[in-house]
């Protein structure tokens, strides 16, 4: 990046500063772009808390370090909370387009992670002003490192500290060519000026004649804006801790964050001001700080100094809370995460208080400035301002057709019955594109190793078929705990099949996420995505088949109870001494309607040498076909009819789906039972027979596809 012009002309730089932090790393570079005065034009713009007299009036230092600043912006809305943060940030965007216009910079240095520096860089990327950022590509926990990230996009180029950051800056697809690993500009300063022979003087000043080298700790603490109230409670914690420390300590105000207020007011509640061992102060110099830092017993509080700057010194560092989660930090730093009372702190005090530590040079290496100024050098002004992003080479997408997306996207859906176990792969329309079917093994341990051979077969197969499989979707018999996906209690014809974790051994195995649920709420689940229930808030489906089940639609979310046992249609009892019932009760649903209870009565008559009217017995097979049914006996459509009529009156849905192979047969005479026993409100309630053929398999896919295609359509 050559900076090319047909007339060589002065870079005009406008260094923008908000505090007297971003002050401490900005004014080493503007010192080295005044001493190259020949090639480059210093323009200065101070805003922030540098103009508030709470906070130190510090735009005075930048005076007295012979600076001219062409513009100062009062942009702080007091208030230290949130909402006054975000009208800062707006009452800059007012002002600075003025500014920016009539000193019209070639680029504009912005540093870090404040707010105010998020409005400089919003400004400037709007008015076509090239953008360098300091210090991005850095992580320290907090809203700062939103706001660092939202800067780094802004900017046109970078100037980062560590090899970490610059490799973050890259991994967010920012320009190689543009990044440069300078080290930090404070470090230029401080690695000159800490060895300083006055440093006593500078101490006593501070702290009192009596105070000695490395016998007393400087405290810095600022809000942690994402959690106020925890970073107040840790402030209060720290001065309890230091009050019971008993040493010298020199404590600096909060900065204008929100929060700032409350941790002044707790400050002041415990007397910090007045008290012999402290010294509360506004602000202190740069050169003067760095002295302080260098010559402290310990450094303690959540600054950025402490894990950064007190590393050059191997000054002990105690950092409090979440404000430096993430930061690079030397051996020299100790972190107190979380506490309840200050105990913690006070042994995080006794074991750090006093030591000193290897020099770390982490963050710069004294030669930050040389290499920021030859960077400037380089850059041309000619190149197209609008920035590019590297982003890394993606395998471009077969289709964006819709069809194609929904018929791609599939899941995996396991049906595990009394007799046979059958996976599917279905697609996001209901269509089953492939099924397997084996006899379900007797036993636990050769259920789970089929299950697991039929699922990894499917997923293989899936790809030959071009789709992607979401996630695996389990429907079985029994009371089943969806949150956990372990089966509680199985029905009698699954065997081996209580207190059962399906989700831990299908996941681990095939990597994918797993849903479980009963097959009468799968089958709820079928109606509501594929079916009749599709678009309809309250419903309920009964599965009519061997045994009775199904499952509630309430307010388009299914009812599972307090101890998932919701919605276990089958057995609701409409009889006191009815016959007994596969449950161990009497008078169940499932006792009277189901295909097991036809069976039994078709049984009792053939061989009593009786017909039952309309149910013929298939002899040679021995077994119950619902098409050897005609007319079901009056009992049973009777008893299923008054158990709808009972879920009627307690959930009120406005639609009855039959389920099931029986579903077509008793769908006539139940709608007449409802007629005759319902409520007058509820009597023309619709019953519906389901025309879905597989409604475990859709219903176990839905629960897939519903949630893992939620946030896509």
């Amino acid at each position: 990046m050559q900076r090319s012009r047909e007339k060589m002309e002065k870079l005009r730089v406008c260094v923008a500063t908000c505090n007297r932090a971003d002050y401490s790393k900005l004014a080493p570079i503007m010192f080295g772009i005044k001493a190259h005065s020949d090639e480059f034009e210093l323009e200065v713009v101070v805003l922030g808390s540098h103009l508030i007299d709470d906070y130190g009036n510090t735009f005075r230092m930048i005076e007295q370090d012979d600076f001219g600043i062409d513009s100062k912006l009062h942009t702080i809305v007091r208030g230290e909370d949130e909402a006054a943060m975000v009208e800062s940030v707006g009452l800059a965007l007012v002002k600075l387009p003025d500014v920016l216009q009539r000193l019209r910079p070639d680029i504009l240095i912005v540093h870090g992670d404040r707010f105010d520096a998020l409005a400089l860089a919003t400004a400037a990327a709007l008015m076509n002003i090239r953008i360098l950022h300091l210090e991005g590509g850095e992580v320290s926990g907090t809203i700062d490192d939103s706001i660092r990230h939202a800067i780094s996009k802004l900017a046109h180029y970078h100037a980062c500290c560590t090899r970490m950051a610059e490799q973050h800056l890259i991994a967010m697809c920012e320009d190689h060519s543009r990044i440069l690993l300078a080290g930090c500009p404070s470090y230029d300063k401080l690695l000159l000026t800490h060895h300083k022979d006055d440093y006593m003087d500078i101490i006593k000043s501070w702290l009192g004649d009596k105070v000695q080298d490395h016998d007393y700790i400087v405290a810095l603490q600022h809000p942690v804006t994402t959690d106020i109230q925890h970073s107040i409670k840790i402030y209060g914690l720290m001065l309890d801790a230091l009050l019971s420390f008993n040493k010298k300590t020199l404590i600096l105000f909060p900065n204008i964050d929100a929060g700032s207020k409350e941790m002044v007011r707790v400050m002041r509640k415990k007397g910090i001001e007045q008290h012999p061992n402290f010294r509360a102060v506004k602000h202190i110099p740069f050169e003067q700080f760095i002295q302080l830092v260098c010559h402290a017993g310990c450094m303690i509080g959540n600054s950025s100094c402490g894990v950064r700057e007190a590393g050059a010194f191997g000054t002990p560092v105690i950092n409090l809370g979440t404000r430096q989660t993430g930061r690079e930090t030397g051996e020299n730093v100790l972190h107190v995460r979380d506490a309840d009372t200050h105990n913690k702190i006070y042994h995080a005090l006794e074991l750090q208080f006093g030591k000193r530590y290897p020099c770390s040079k982490i963050y710069g290496d004294g030669s930050a400035v040389p290499r920021i100024l030859k960077f400037l050098r380089s850059i041309d002004l000619d190149e197209p301002l609008q920035k590019t992003f590297c982003f890394p080479p993606v395998k471009e997408s077969i289709s964006q057709d819709i069809d194609h997306i929904l018929e791609t996207q599939s899941a995996l859906a396991v049906d595990l019955g009394g007799t046979n176990l059958r996976v599917a792969i279905v697609c996001m329309r209901g269509k089953i594109l492939k099924k397997y079917t084996e006899n379900n093994p007797r036993t636990f341990e050769d259920r789970m190793e089929l299950i697991l051979k039929m699922c990894k077969d499917a997923v293989q197969d899936a790809v030959s078929i071009n789709c992607r499989i979401l996630g695996v979707g389990v429907s079985t018999g029994g009371r089943v705990n969806p949150q956990e996906g372990v089966v509680l209690h199985s029905t009698k014809l699954i065997q081996e099949w209580s207190c059962v974790n399906l989700r831990t051994p299908i996941s681990d195995a095939l990597h994918l996420p797993v849903w479980v649920d009963n097959d009468g709420n799968c089958a709820a689940l079928a109606e509501k995505k594929f079916g009749h229930g599709k678009g309809v808030e309250n419903f309920v489906t009964v599965i009519t088949g061997t045994g009775i089940g199904g499952g509630i639609i309430h307010h388009h979310e299914l009812i599972h109870g307090s101890t998932f046992c919701g919605a276990e249609l089958g057995h609701i009892m409409v009889s006191l001494e009815g016959p007994e019932c596969s449950c161990g009760s009497r008078g169940c649903i499932e006792a009277y309607a189901s295909g097991m209870a036809l069976q039994r009565e078709a049984k009792m008559l053939h061989d009593g040498d009786k017909l039952l009217l309309g149910l013929l017995w298939n002899r040679s097979e021995g077994d119950f076909k619902p098409s050897d049914v005609c007319v079901f006996p009056p009992l049973a459509s009777t008893a299923l009819g008054v158990g709808i009529v009972n879920i009627l009156h307690i959930v009120n849905p406005s639609l009855v789906v039959l389920s099931g192979v029986l579903g077509s047969f008793y769908q006539e005479p139940v709608q007449q039972v409802l007629s005759q026993r319902a409520l007058t409100s509820a009597q023309t309630i619709r019953v519906v027979t389901s025309h879905l053929e597989e409604p475990a398999l859709l219903g176990a896919a839905s629960m897939v596809l519903d949630y893992a295609t939620r946030r896509t359509y």
